[in-house]
């Protein structure tokens, strides 16, 4: 039979294998690979891999006579300038807006076409530049939330936004605005609010801000504005 002496050396031989086997390289490249692969995932379902591990070599600017293999040359105006870009073929709008060209305004919400975070106009219709391929857009004349404000002071549908509270947290205001860009041109849209409701209905507020946002819509457009 054991005795308590036998018991405890045998207990103290087991804790050291333990530890040792927690502590080892192997383990240790184990659970970091497990981390990593989990981190992976994460940024791919959310939409953010993009910016996490492709970089800058997904989308660069273009350089040289050709571009670089994999990549294909898209020209379009974005705000009234000329703009060439290198992408991959499957570098989606939104992304290329905001990483190569450095506009961060347009947002990325859902990532799925569903809220309107990312709308910009494309050849003055409004789209959700998270669904759209870079690729499919040369030529193509696309306008951005920065493309609204004056030189020097905010533009008129701006203004508005500001004096009737329609945000609050801010991160749906751009898309928001280029919906609402959209509506003031179009006379065929109404200027009630159910009307405006409606024609608004892509476009998702988190805070609950539809009643300002409504508001400012209808006074941009009693000024006339059609930003």
């Amino acid at each position: 039979m054991k005795d308590d002496q036998d018991f405890d050396r045998e207990e103290t031989a087991n804790t050291a294998r333990s530890s040792a086997t927690e502590h080892s390289p192997s383990r240790r490249r184990f659970m970091r690979n497990i981390g990593l692969s989990g981190l992976a995932a994460g940024a791919a379902s959310t939409g953010f891999g993009g910016a996490a591990f492709a970089a800058s070599d997904k989308v660069q600017e273009a350089e040289g006579d050709t571009p670089a293999e994999g990549m294909q040359r898209v020209s379009f105006t974005v705000n009234g300038q000329a703009k060439q870009v290198d992408v991959t073929p499957n570098a989606v709008l939104l992304d290329v807006i905001r990483h190569q060209l450095d506009m961060p305004g347009t947002k990325k919400g859902c990532d799925h076409g569903q809220c309107g975070a990312c709308n910009v106009h494309v050849n003055g219709e409004v789209i959700n530049s998270c669904l759209s391929l870079a690729v499919m857009h040369d030529g193509d004349e696309i306008k951005t939330v920065e493309g609204l404000d004056g030189e020097k002071d905010l533009g008129p549908l701006q203004q508005a936004f500001l004096e009737n509270d329609g945000y609050q947290c801010g991160y749906c205001t751009p898309g928001q605005m280029m919906a609402a860009s959209y509506i003031l041109a179009d006379d065929r849209i109404g200027n009630s609010g159910d009307e405006l409701r409606q024609a608004m209905s892509g476009n998702l507020c988190r805070c609950g801000a539809y009643k300002n946002i409504v508001a400012a819509i209808q006074d941009a457009r009693s000024k006339g504005s059609e930003a």
